[in-house]
């Protein structure tokens, strides 16, 4: 049975209290893209992706393979606790999702294209999990940065949704909100390309199955 405390949001009044500073130290360089993990200056002509889609290291993994993504790191968004740990995050008393941000030339991949990806690679019908990974931080997101990108994440949640509801697969549970609306914290070293420093690690890809349908 699942955990009520794990699948239910904790509201800003019970969660936990968190810290002003970040207390984590971090490699200045990405160990697959030769580029900064802490990215909060961009390349002119870049954008900022954020997604939650269940286990952050998998999510990572995928989007740092992608052709025009300049860096990527993984975090915690969405939620309320400052500054917090992976442990706390895994206990639901922060709010946050496991998260991976990316930074990316929008002339070589376009935010609708990584928006794509992000529907093919989890599953958003599952609300507060992914597979076996059942917690408030599995729950699937989109923290758009600009309203270009919140255009394009609800027009593109509302085609896979219809083509979801088509083959009787469920009701897309994502969240689609500002980026602005709360902090993006870095995640700890350990955490940051994970999959790159343990090639065998664990690897969450829950999906549908369904490919995202040709748009015109």
């Amino acid at each position: 049975m699942f955990s009520r405390a794990k699948t239910t949001l904790v509201d800003a009044d019970h969660a936990l209290p968190g810290r002003d500073s970040d207390p984590f130290q971090r490699s200045d360089e990405h160990v697959v893209l030769g580029t900064p993990v802490v990215t909060d200056e961009v390349p002119d002509g870049h954008e900022v992706a954020i997604f939650g889609l269940g286990c952050f290291w998998g999510a990572e993994e995928i989007y740092w393979q992608k052709k025009g993504v300049w860096s990527t790191s993984v975090g915690y968004a969405g939620g309320h606790t400052g500054h917090p740990s992976y442990e706390e995050v895994c206990s639901g008393r922060t709010g946050h999702t496991e998260a991976v941000r990316i930074v990316f030339d929008p002339a070589v991949v376009s935010f609708a294209d990584l928006v794509k990806v992000f529907f093919e690679v989890h599953d958003p019908t599952q609300g507060m999990r992914q597979g076996n990974d059942v917690g408030t931080q599995y729950r699937s997101a989109i923290y758009y940065t600009s309203p270009e990108q919140e255009q394009v994440a609800r027009d593109l949640t509302k085609v896979y949704g219809d083509e979801l509801a088509r083959r009787r697969l469920g009701d897309i549970t994502t969240e689609i909100r500002p980026a602005a609306e709360t902090p993006y914290y870095y995640a700890e070293e350990a955490h940051q390309q994970y999959l790159a420093k343990n090639p065998f690690g664990y690897r969450c890809h829950a999906n549908t199955g369904v490919r995202f349908p040709a748009t015109h």
